[in-house]
């Protein structure tokens, strides 16, 4: 099964295998399908060409909901760009040998491997983890552990990249992991027209927690979202931590730990975030002034810019616009959205 996105001619689309194996999760082939598979005439561009493939001609989902039928082989796995490892909710199970050899030959001709939740079981079965940092469902942490001690664990984390290899937590955040790798081909912008697209509140950067350690208050008016929501209307801003802290009417160590439980990072960290994000989004558009860049983001000068951009994305600004900037004569970029 295969689904190619209508394209110019003389392009090709970026090439994804989808493996499905026995047992796999409906949500996490859902998740791909959706962000991979669906065209998205809209965006003007070459999108992804997703294939679905398995090792026999039938695959019966999670639970038996529903058999699969009609996709590929695995030799699709050898044309990819990118390969896609299934979920397995009962990890105990080792994963077909077929696919795990499949994995493998990705891996050796450097193909960009990708797992969501316990896929990463997959991934360390086929020995491409060993060394790596890696993430996996909370829950399977101390069986993952045990079972691959080659392999840097972080369990508190919704996704890592090491290299060509990027593994996701929990389902909800292999939507988090699609959107950074639809970043990271694609930038920023054309990212936020998919989550908005897809009516997703804003992905949300890898290194926040997979759970609140606390409940969310349920009074709107004692949790952040206002604090984030005025913070993101001025991010632009001589926007201070104490400027946030007096908006809560609380005082700094009191927000450093409400940002701590309701969103696993710091509000400093969150906040560079939102002006790193709103600086991709301006050299996207076309801004070469790394000063105008930098005062228009709220990073204050380029020497800040350079060091900001690159710890978030691994690219200079610009690398960043020679990669992501729009080209001459290219149809406008997709009009951008507030920071996420």
């Amino acid at each position: 099964m295969s689904r190619r996105s209508s394209h110019s001619a003389g392009t090709s689309p970026h090439s994804v295998a989808l493996v499905v194996d026995e047992g796999s999760n409906p949500f996490e082939l859902g998740v791909a399908t959706e962000l991979f598979g669906l065209r998205r005439p809209e965006l003007d561009r070459p999108w992804y060409d997703l294939t679905l493939c398995a090792a026999g001609p039938a695959v019966d989902m999670h639970l038996g909901l529903f058999t699969l039928t009609g996709v590929a082989g695995l030799d699709a796995t050898e044309r990819a760009g990118t390969v896609i490892v299934p979920n397995r909710p009962d990890p105990e199970i080792e994963p077909s040998p077929a696919v795990v050899e499949a994995v493998r030959r990705a891996a050796d001709r450097g193909a960009r491997l990708v797992s969501f939740c316990t896929g990463a079981f997959t991934l360390a079965a086929a020995g491409v983890l060993d060394g790596r940092r890696a993430t996996t469902h909370w829950r399977w942490a101390d069986l993952f552990t045990a079972r691959f001690p080659a392999v840097r664990l972080d369990p508190d984390v919704l996704y890592v990249r090491d290299g060509d290899v990027f593994t996701a937590a929990g389902s909800a955040a292999a939507l988090d992991l699609c959107l950074h790798l639809i970043t990271l081909d694609h930038g920023s912008e054309v990212a936020n027209a998919v989550g908005r697209r897809l009516v997703f509140s804003g992905h949300r950067d890898g290194g926040q927690r997979q759970f609140i350690e606390r409940p969310v208050p349920a009074v709107r008016d004692a949790s952040l979202a206002p604090v984030l929501d005025w913070a993101r209307a001025q991010v632009d801003g001589p926007l201070t931590i104490g400027g946030l802290a007096a908006y809560a009417n609380v005082s700094p160590a009191t927000l450093h730990r409400r940002f701590r439980a309701e969103l696993g990072t710091t509000p400093l960290a969150w906040l560079t975030g939102e002006r790193v994000a709103l600086a991709c989004r301006l050299i996207e558009r076309g801004e070469v002034r790394a000063d105008v860049v930098a005062r228009s983001s709220g990073l204050g000068t380029a020497s800040n810019l350079r060091v900001q951009l690159h710890r978030h994305t691994g690219l200079t600004p610009t690398r960043y616009r020679e990669r992501f900037g729009p080209r001459p004569g290219s149809a406008p970029p997709v009009p951008p959205s507030p920071p996420a």
